[in-house]
Order: C-alpha cells, then sequence, then structure tokens
C-alpha cells in the first residue's frame, strides 16, 4: 500500500529509547581530566547501541540521546547539558557519535567478524577525527596537538570498547533471540 505510513514498532521505540538512556548512564561514569575530555563509558554505550539496534536504529538512539543533551537534559558527561556542551570544546566527539553508531550498526550487520569490527573501529575513528578537529577548532590548537590530548592517549580504551560492545551485543541479541523462541539470530533482522 503506497502512500500509507507503516505503523511506529512499539518494541523498535523502546529500544531506541533505553538504549538513548543507557548511553545517558553510562555517560555519568567518568574520570575528568585536564584536557577537558573526560574517560567515559559513553563510547561503550554508542558502540553497543549500533551493535546491537543496527545502523538505522542505533542511529536514531544516538540522535535521541543527542536532542535531549541538546536541549538542558544533563545526559553528557558529568551531568552536563545544553546546546553549550555540544558547541563547546568536546562537541566535536559528540557529533561524531552519530556516524560511529551507524558504522558499529553496519559492522555488526556483516556476516565477517574481522570485517565486522574493522567497520566498527573505523566509527570509533571518525569520531575521534571530528572530535580533533572540532576540538581544534574551538581551542585554537594545532591538529596535531590536540590529537596529542584529545584523541591519542583514549584509543586504546576506545577501541576496547568497541570491540567489546561487537561481541557484547552478539550475547545479547542471541539471548533475546532464544528467549523469544527463536533457533539463531542474525543481526540483520534488527534493523541493520
Amino acid at each position: 500500500m503506497t502512500g500509507i505510513a507503516r505503523k511506529p514498532n512499539i518494541r523498535r521505540m523502546a529500544e531506541v529509547a533505553l538504549f538513548a538512556a543507557i548511553t545517558a548512564v553510562l555517560a555519568q561514569i567518568a574520570l575528568p581530566l585536564p584536557s577537558g575530555v573526560p574517560i567515559t563509558l559513553q563510547t561503550f554505550a554508542v558502540a553497543l547501541t549500533g551493535c546491537y539496534l543496527g545502523w538505522r536504529y542505533g542511529l536514531t538512539s544516538v540522535i535521541v540521546y543527542i536532542a535531549l543533551g541538546a536541549v538542558g537534559l544533563p545526559v553528557f558527561a558529568s551531568f552536563r547539558g545544553g546546546i553549550a556542551v555540544i558547541a563547546g570544546a568536546t562537541g566535536g566527539f559528540i557529533m561524531g557519535f552519530l556516524p560511529m553508531a551507524a558504522l558499529c550498526g553496519l559492522g555488526a550487520s556483516l556476516r565477517g567478524r574481522v570485517t565486522g569490527i574493522a567497520l566498527a573501529l573505523s566509527g570509533m575513528l571518525s569520531c575521534h577525527v571530528c572530535g580533533v578537529v572540532w576540538y581544534s577548532a574551538v581551542t585554537s590548537t594545532g591538529l596535531l596537538p590536540a590529537a596529542a590530548l584529545v584523541s591519542l592517549p583514549f584509543l586504546i580504551k576506545d577501541g576496547l570498547s568497541v570491540a567489546t560492545a561487537f561481541y557484547i551485543a552478539r550475547i545479547i541479541a542471541f539471548a533475546a533471540a532464544k528467549a523469544k523462541g527463536r533457533q539463531s539470530y542474525d543481526i540483520r533482522s534488527n534493523g541493520g
């Protein structure tokens, strides 16, 4: 039936909201650093969101998370919110969560684990590129010094977070499928 909007899937909407909330909670587990970029579990949460929900719903969940923060809810690290946080020095990392969620979701939809993790890691790298460029522009710092300050110290932790999220998403998806009585689970059936 062309021209008729499909009914919204309540389960998908609930999952999108749930993962936006999970991201907000894990953002508060933060260790502040002098650079102003704290060590948080946001990267893990965004990767888990994309890997479990797939690229479309994972991206939607991250958009919801960013929108909640943009209107002032304290969902960003250190219970901060508002446009000023997004426009600030670390805002590029927040905006970088968008391609990260999408690429993690695309990576999870692939059959090959190595290729899937590689695509998910490229999402993490795109987040770091956004963060470094943004930080450099806002603070008038050169790109290399900005990368040394706000990206390089986090690469190993973030890489491990993405790889862990990739596998945890598969475990959760398998358990959910098993609970529903299905024999197997394909992440591509989850919006990827």
